[in-house]
């Protein structure tokens, strides 16, 4: 099912490549395993190829699939609780799926979010987690670097106006560029 040079995602990390299959003993018992790196992050994973499935291993979208994430990005928010906790679980769970869909809409979300009120601490490390997740398939699924693609989604976030002024604006430049009033 999987090879040695497959592009595949792992929920919790994000997209890598399967870099080796091989047999390993662990605990006595005799497993086949994928070693994959995931780029972004410069991690390995190892994962027993029996339980690939259960753990939401998946290859990575074909490009032409791309261009339906990029709708996902360009729609409108999803209600999502007040509460703060409960909007984290929310979005915690959708990332749990590893679903390109799902991390794009926590993505949209969270970048809708920051621009219009501002994230709390934890949703400001998912915020930036779940778009490395999403920017390392995109890399994958477009044949791009990783500058490249997380320069291309930062630019969707600032089409829909979801990036959020701190996205590229410093907050200290921006004070300098207020003319003073007289």
């Amino acid at each position: 099912m999987y090879r040695v040079g497959d592009k595949v995602v792992y929920p919790h990390h994000g997209a890598g490549k399967i870099m080796k299959i091989e047999d390993m003993e662990v605990r006595g018992q005799l497993r086949e395993y994928l070693t994959i790196q995931i780029l972004h992050n410069d991690m390995t994973v190892m994962v027993p190829v029996d339980s690939a499935d259960r753990a939401g291993l998946r290859k990575v979208v074909a490009s032409d699939v791309v261009d339906d994430v990029l709708a996902v990005l360009h729609g409108n928010p999803t209600k999502m609780p007040k509460n703060w906790s409960r909007r984290y679980k929310h979005n915690r769970d959708k990332l749990k799926t590893g679903d390109i869909f799902e991390v794009a809409e926590v993505v949209r979300n969270l970048a809708i979010r920051h621009c219009d009120k501002g994230l709390s601490t934890g949703e400001k490390q998912m915020f930036s987690k779940a778009k490395k997740i999403l920017a390392s398939e995109l890399m994958y699924a477009r044949d791009m670097n990783e500058d490249e693609a997380n320069i291309f989604l930062d630019a969707v976030l600032d089409e829909v106006g979801a990036a959020g002024p701190a996205a590229h604006i410093d907050a200290h430049d921006l004070a300098h560029e207020v003319a003073p009033v007289a």
